[in-house]
């Protein structure tokens, strides 16, 4: 964006917001042209082609070829050039992790799945993290070298006055006080570390339900529950990283769990979380209960319920959004936020039907009444909130012009 009267800053600092600018908006739009980058921009014709030439050069975007089919003269077309940057993304579970690579303008061209099944302690931590990344690495044609930042999703929370990963003793070998100091010497790129259920938020965010909105809670629910809290457009993280553990939140339904952090459990989990829905279908006199993971399970359970028009399953879904309004009621009524978004499958699987039936059920608990949206991304949605954390940094690094 042309610079203003009065605006400070050295024409080389404006120059490198006009470029970021031109930047953005191809990653928005796609292929552009110098004209329409001068009218997003409001940069004149020769302003835009000096910009776009400066770009060239850096190899930060390309000439990809030229308008067809349109009336007058073709013009030349410009996208930001892929390769300019990569970064990566880890997500972390007790059973596997998953890691991808992607081009600076978001696009996957690396994925890898490392499965870590039961405790696996003849493995360390750091060399599962290496082994996932490399092999996403290969997956895209590259070498770690290429690949400019790193984040790492995991349930709980790495406090950031110890170091070490709360909320989360049911991932083993992950609880190691030296652990971020280790992954930082085996790693050759600068690497982060986030809560799964912020990062999701953070997909929502920027590509999903949240998109526009400065202030919202995510609620997670799927092998855990748990919520993201995003206030003033920033994650809220709480001072030892634990805020929107709501999981361990006592709430009236469920005894009083004591001892939290070492059950690994609480009243709202107890209560709501996917492990309660296929007990609940028992209780109701569903026979069918699917076998296998209870997260699977109360997914097929909570969709089934959803489309089905028997009393059992219409109560099983009725019951079930009163447990999960229960608890947001909480959430809410401290909060007031804009926005809630349900998120993570057992909570997703209920779509239209199990939102309608919270957010009824939510306006009878809590004086402020957010509105209540099913989430959109759908696939992988802890990697992507990786990944875009990770080129969010990486791309504030690659474009930054003025250095």
């Amino acid at each position: 964006m042309a610079g203003t009267a009065g605006t400070p800053g050295t024409p080389r600092v404006l120059r490198a917001m006009n470029d970021r600018a031109a930047l953005d908006l191809l990653l928005e739009h796609g292929q552009l042209s110098r004209t329409r980058i001068g009218k997003l921009t409001g940069l004149s014709k020769p302003t835009a082609s000096q910009l776009l030439a400066r770009l060239e050069a850096a190899g930060l975007v390309l000439a990809t070829g030229t308008t067809e089919g349109r009336p007058g003269p073709s013009a030349q077309l410009y996208e930001v050039n892929p390769a300019a940057g990569y970064a990566a993304g880890l997500d972390v579970t007790p059973q596997r992790i998953l890691a991808a690579v992607a081009d600076i303008t978001g696009r996957t061209v690396g994925r890898h799945e490392l499965p870590t099944p039961g405790r696996r302690t003849g493995t360390p931590v750091v060399q599962q993290v290496t082994d996932a990344l490399d092999g996403a690495v290969k997956a895209a044609g590259l070498a770690r070298d290429d690949i400019h930042r790193l984040v790492i999703g995991t349930p709980g929370a790495f406090d950031p006055t110890t170091g070490r990963l709360r909320y989360a003793s049911h991932l083993p070998g992950w609880h190691s006080p030296t652990l971020l100091d280790e992954l930082a010497a085996a790693l050759p790129m600068p690497f982060e570390y986030e809560n799964d259920v912020n990062l999701v938020a953070l997909a929502e965010q920027r590509l999903g339900a949240a998109r526009g909105h400065a202030d919202f809670v995510l609620l997670w629910n799927q092998e855990g529950l748990g919520a993201a809290l995003v206030l003033g457009g920033r994650l809220h993280r709480g001072w030892t990283g634990g805020a929107g553990e709501v999981g361990f939140l006592p709430v009236p339904g469920t005894p009083l769990v004591r001892q939290v952090t070492k059950a690994n459990s609480g009243g709202y989990q107890e209560l709501a979380g996917s492990q309660a829905v296929p007990r609940l279908a028992r209780d109701l006199g569903i026979e069918d209960v699917p076998p296998g993971p209870y997260a699977e399970a109360a997914a097929e359970l909570v969709a089934r319920a959803a489309q089905a028009g028997d009393d059992a399953h219409r109560q099983l879904l009725q019951t079930y959004a009163t447990r999960l309004a229960t608890g947001l009621a909480s959430l809410v009524s401290v909060l007031d936020p804009e926005l809630v978004v349900l998120s993570g499958a057992s909570l997703t699987s209920g779509g239209e039907p199990l939102r309608a039936l919270v957010q009824a059920e939510l306006e009878e608990l809590a004086a402020s009444r957010p509105r209540l949206v099913v989430g959109d991304v759908r696939e992988h949605p802890v990697l992507r909130g990786a990944l875009e954390s990770a080129l969010a940094t990486t791309r504030d690094e690659v474009f930054d012009t003025s250095r």
